[in-house]
Order: C-alpha cells, then structure tokens, then sequence
C-alpha cells in the first residue's frame, strides 16, 4: 500500500464501503450471537455504520458532521459486548469482505484496522455455557 493514501482510498472510497456495509449487515443479522442485538429496521444502523467507517478509514468525517463525537464505546455500553461477539463481528466483516472481492494485504489491513476497536467495545465477560 502506497503510505501516502488513506485506508478510504485504497479500498476504493465511497463506493466500495457501501458494498462492504449492504454485505457485512445481513451476515450480521444472520448471526446467533449478533443478530438479536440489532433492530428490525436495520437501514438506520446500515447509515450510521457506512458514515462511520467512511471517517473510520480516512474519508470524509461523515459521521462527526451528523452526530458530533463518535464516542463508540459509549454508544456500544447498552448492548452486552462479549469477546465472542467481538470475534463474530469481525468474522462477519471478513466475510463480507470476501464477498465482495476484498482479499490479501487489503482485506488484512482493514481487519488489523477495526480489530483493536471491536474488542476495545467488550463491556461483558464471555458468557458461560
């Protein structure tokens, strides 16, 4: 990756993040773990997630403009967290990904990218079995 370009840019901008969000969220939905954390209406959160990962990875500070500070940890304290879930959320993305033709050193870079944030969100231990 040329170091001189965001990680927005080199995925492809605007475009592309749209394709990753309409894929990442019905993988999301379908997950056991995942699925009944999110709302019916799922469109909403698709927005706020294409305006926050836009900024996320270097584009234009979307999400900011409309809801001010990201504050993600907060905005993620009602929903129980667990590392599981974190590592099913990035499972989904991975997946997403894929499906839409994201592989190699980009895939890696923008999975390494939204790791830290994923389990920087746990806010509940693993749940017991």
């Amino acid at each position: 990756m040329n170091r001189n370009i965001s990680l927005y840019d080199w995925m492809g901008g605007a475009e592309t993040l749209r394709l990753i969000v309409e894929s990442f969220y019905p993988k999301v939905q379908a997950n056991p773990l995942l699925g009944p954390l999110f709302p019916a209406d799922i469109e909403p959160v698709m927005e706020k997630q294409y305006m926050f990962l836009t900024q996320f990875f270097g584009g234009p500070s979307l999400y900011s403009d409309a809801y001010g500070h990201p504050m993600m940890r907060a905005r993620h304290l009602p929903f129980p967290v667990t590392p599981e879930r974190a590592d099913a959320w990035l499972g989904c993305m991975r997946e997403a990904l894929q499906e839409i033709g994201i592989e190699g050193e980009l895939q890696q870079a923008i999975i390494v990218r939204l790791t830290g944030p994923a389990h920087h969100f746990v806010n509940t231990p693993e749940e017991e079995t």
